[in-house]
C-alpha cells in the first residue's frame, strides 16, 4: 500500500461523508477548479473596530460607508465625470437609501409643481436611470474580488437575477448596451426604480466589508447598545472579542445583582435610559419612586449625569431625578459588592469593603490608619453596625431589576448573539485579537491567574475564562459551577487580575465620595506599562502560537490621547491599539472620535474619523465623516486568498478532493449519479 493509498484508508469516513457532495469524479474535480480559482482571488477586506459604547448612528454611519472605502473607490473611478454635489448625493444614496430618495423625490416635485405631469415624470425617470447605472457601476467595483457565488449569496432574492445580470455585462460591450439600457428602462417603468435602488445598496454595504472585527465594547456611555445589537445580529459576518462592558452586561442578563447594580449606575451616570427602558423593558419606576423618597432632600451633587454640553433633552426636574437614582443604586452597588467579597474570599478583594470604613455622624472615611473627609456623607440607608445589609426597600427593588433582566427576552437574545459570535480572544491572518490585555509579571513574563482553583496563563486563560462565562448561561452546568461562573462576571469587571480590568483597584467609590485625589489613583497592570516594548508583543504573540512575519496584537479599551501626541502604533508595529474614542464622552481626551483598522489586499490603514453630526444632517446635506488615512504596513505583493487563514482551510479541502478523486479513480471508493 503506497503513501496516498494509506492516507485514504486513514480518512476513509471522511472521504464517505465527502462524497455525498461530490459523488463522481466531475464534481469533485469541478470542485477542485473553483477552489483553486478562489485562492487567486483578492484578499477580502477587513474591519477592526473597538470601544462602539452604544454610538449607533456613528457606528452605523461608518459600517455603511465603509470606513470611507465607497466614497473613494466611486471617486476614483468617476473621476471628473461628476461634481462633488452628485458624488456627495451618490453616496449619501448608498448610505440611506430610503431616507434620501425621499428628499429627492419631493424635490422633483416641488420643482416641477408648475409644469404638467409628464415633466415631473420625465426628471425622475432622468434621475433614476442616472443613479441606477451609477450603482450598477459602483456595486461592480466591490464586488470585483468576489467569486459570483458569493456576490449572488448577497444579492436579495427579489432583484437577484436582474441585479447578477447588470453587474456581469461590460458596460464596454456594444452588442449588450441595448440590452442593458431595456432592463433600466423596464425597471424604471414598472414603477421599481426606488426598491431597486435600496436592494442595491444593500449589496454594496454588505459587499465593501467582507468581515468586521469588533474588539469589545458595545454597551453602556452611549443611547444605542440595543440598536447596535439588533443590527450585529443581521450582519452576514463579524466577530466580537468581548469587554469589560460587555462582560458586565453578559453577567447582569445571567442574574448577577453587582453586575445589575454596575449596569444602571453608569446608564444614569451617562443620562441614558434608552437602553435600559426603550431597548431591553428594564423597569426603573421602582428604583425612581425609592429614589426621590429617600433623597428627597439631598441635593445629590455628586451624582448628577455627564451629559454633552449642549445636551437639551433633559431638563432640570429630569437632571434632579437621575441624580437621586444615581445616588441610590451607587449605595445599593456597593452594598451588593461587599456581600459578594464576602462570599468569595480567594478573590482577595477585602480592601474594596468601602461602607465599613464611614462614620457618617463626622463625615469621615478611614483608610489604612488615616481620616479622609467626606464630600458627601447624607446616607440614610447605612447601617454602620451592618453596612452591607440592604434595607427592606433596597432588597425589593434588587428582586425587581434582578426580574426584569432575567426575563428581557431580547437582551437575552442579544447576549446569546455575542456568544455566539464572541470569544475572549480570536486569531485571524496573523492579527491576535483580545479586547484589553493579557496578565503579566514585572519582567514581561506571562502572568499564572487563579480560576476557580486552577492556575492558567495566557492562552489557556484566556480560554478558560471564556468557558466560565459560558458555563453561566449553559443548561447542563453543575449547580456549584454556575453559581461561581455568575459570580465571575462581576470580578471580570473590576478584579485585580482580570484580562478585561488589570488594574490594582476599581476606586469608583473614592470618586464619588472623597475630596484627595490620591485615592482616585487606579494602577494599571504590567501589560499597559510593558506593551510598547517589542520583545513583549512578541512574547504574547508566541503564547498564542500567532505565526507569520507580519503579526500583530490589535486592541482596543484604553482610549488613545492622539491630542496629547499618543501614538496608536505601538512595539515597532507589532501592536495596534484602536480605540479612539468613538463614544462621545471620550473626544476631549482622545481629540478625535474613533478609529477604524482597515487590512485589505495592500496591507493595513488606519482611518481616523473626526465626530459625526448626526443622520438628519448626512441624509439632508450628504455631510460624511471626516476621515483621515494613515499607512499603518503595506505589503509588498498584492495579498491573495492564499495567503490567509480561509486560503489554507481551502488547500486542506483541496486535498481532501484529491484523495477522494484518486480513490474514485482506483475504485476504492464508488462514483454514482448525482440525482
Amino acid at each position: 500500500m503506497n503513501n496516498i493509498e494509506q492516507r485514504i484508508e486513514n480518512d476513509r469516513r471522511l472521504l464517505e461523508l465527502l462524497s455525498q457532495s461530490f459523488p463522481n469524479i466531475i464534481a469533485a474535480s469541478t470542485e477542485i477548479i473553483n477552489l483553486e480559482a478562489i485562492l487567486n482571488l483578492p484578499k477580502g477586506t477587513e474591519h477592526f473596530m473597538a470601544d462602539i459604547h452604544g454610538e449607533y448612528e456613528a457606528f452605523l454611519h461608518i459600517i455603511k460607508n465603509a470606513s470611507g472605502r465607497i466614497r473613494r473607490k466611486a471617486k476614483e473611478h468617476f473621476g471628473d465625470s461628476i461634481s462633488d454635489d452628485e458624488l456627495r448625493e451618490l453616496c449619501t444614496i448608498i448610505y440611506y437609501p430610503e431616507q434620501k430618495l425621499e428628499l429627492i423625490r419631493a424635490k422633483i416635485e416641488r420643482e416641477t409643481a408648475d409644469a404638467d405631469n409628464q415633466q415631473m415624470t420625465e426628471n425622475l425617470a432622468d434621475f433614476y436611470a442616472s443613479t441606477l447605472n451609477r450603482m450598477v457601476e459602483v456595486c461592480r467595483i466591490v464586488s470585483s474580488k468576489y467569486t459570483r457565488s458569493k456576490v449572488r449569496k448577497a444579492l436579495p432574492q427579489e432583484f437577484a437575477y436582474i441585479i447578477e445580470e447588470l453587474l456581469h455585462e461590460s458596460p464596454s460591450d456594444t452588442n449588450k448596451q441595448a440590452y442593458v439600457d431595456r432592463i433600466i428602462e423596464t425597471i424604471i417603468q414598472t414603477g421599481s426604480a426606488e426598491a431597486f435602488i435600496i436592494a442595491i445598496a444593500g449589496v454594496i454595504q454588505r459587499l465593501a466589508v467582507d468581515q468586521l472585527h469588533i474588539l469589545g465594547d458595545i454597551f453602556d456611555r452611549g443611547p444605542g447598545a440595543h440598536i447596535i445589537m439588533d443590527f450585529l445580529c443581521d450582519l452576514h459576518s463579524f466577530d466580537i472579542q468581548w469587554g469589560n462592558h460587555d462582560a458586565l452586561w453578559m453577567g447582569a442578563a445571567a442574574g448577577n445583582d453587582c453586575c445589575i447594580a454596575n449596569v444602571l449606575r453608569l446608564s444614569l451616570r451617562y443620562g441614558n435610559m434608552q437602553t435600559l427602558e426603550d431597548g431591553y423593558g428594564i423597569n426603573l419606576l421602582p428604583l425612581a419612586t425609592f429614589a426621590m423618597e429617600t433623597y428627597a432632600e439631598d441635593p445629590c451633587d455628586r451624582f448628577g449625569p455627564r451629559l454633552e454640553r449642549d445636551d437639551a433633552t433633559h431638563n432640570e426636574k429630569t437632571r434632579r431625578l437621575i441624580a437621586q437614582m444615581h445616588k441610590a443604586i451607587s449605595i445599593i452597588q456597593f452594598k451588593l459588592e461587599g456581600q459578594m467579597i464576602r462570599r468569595r474570599p480567594e478573590w482577595h478583594m477585602e480592601e474594596r469593603l468601602v461602607l465599613g470604613r464611614i462614620d457618617k455622624e463626622r463625615g469621615i472615611y478611614t483608610y489604612e490608619g488615616k481620616e479622609y473627609e467626606m464630600m458627601d456623607s447624607f446616607l440614610p440607608t447605612l447601617d454602620p453596625e451592618h453596612p452591607y445589609d440592604l434595607t427592606p426597600e433596597e432588597a425589593e427593588i434588587v428582586r425587581g431589576l434582578h426580574h426584569s433582566f432575567r426575563v428581557s427576552d431580547k437582551l437575552q437574545r442579544h447576549i446569546q448573539c455575542l456568544f455566539s459570535h464572541g470569544c475572549m480572544y480570536a486569531v485571524y491572518n496573523g492579527n491576535l485579537l483580545f479586547h484589553a490585555s493579557v496578565p503579566l509579571n514585572a519582567d514581561g513574563t506571562l502572568k499564572e491567574v487563579d480560576l476557580d482553583g486552577h492556575k492558567y496563563s495566557g492562552r489557556e486563560l484566556l480560554h478558560r475564562i471564556g468557558m466560565t462565562m459560558r458555563a453561566a448561561f449553559n443548561a447542563d452546568t453543575p449547580s456549584r459551577e454556575k453559581r461561581f461562573a455568575k459570580d465571575y462576571f462581576w470580578y471580570l469587571w473590576c478584579g485585580k487580575d482580570s484580562p478585561l480590568f488589570d488594574k490594582d483597584r476599581m476606586t469608583t467609590f473614592e470618586r464619588y465620595f472623597l475630596c484627595d485625589k490620591s485615592l482616585h489613583e487606579e494602577r494599571k497592570g504590567y501589560y499597559y506599562l510593558l506593551r510598547n516594548q517589542p520583545e513583549v508583543a512578541d512574547r504574547i504573540l508566541d503564547a498564542f502560537e500567532v505565526e507569520g512575519s507580519h503579526r500583530h496584537i490589535i486592541n482596543g479599551h484604553v482610549p488613545v490621547r492622539v491630542a496629547g501626541g499618543e501614538s496608536p502604533i505601538k512595539a515597532d508595529g507589532k501592536l495596534m491599539v484602536i480605540d479612539g474614542g468613538l463614544s462621545k464622552a471620550y473626544h476631549d481626551t482622545t481629540g478625535i472620535a474613533g478609529y477604524t483598522l482597515v487590512y485589505h489586499s495592500r496591507g493595513f490603514e488606519l482611518i481616523q474619523h473626526e465626530p459625526f453630526e448626526n443622520v438628519d444632517e448626512a441624509i439632508r446635506r450628504g455631510t460624511d465623516i471626516v476621515s483621515s488615512k494613515h499607512i499603518v504596513e503595506m505589503s509588498g505583493k498584492r495579498l491573495r486568498v492564499c495567503d490567509t487563514d480561509k486560503g489554507a482551510d481551502l488547500r486542506r479541502q483541496i486535498a481532501e478532493l484529491e484523495e477522494l478523486l484518486y480513490a474514485y479513480r482506483h475504485g476504492i471508493i464508488k462514483e454514482r449519479l448525482r440525482k
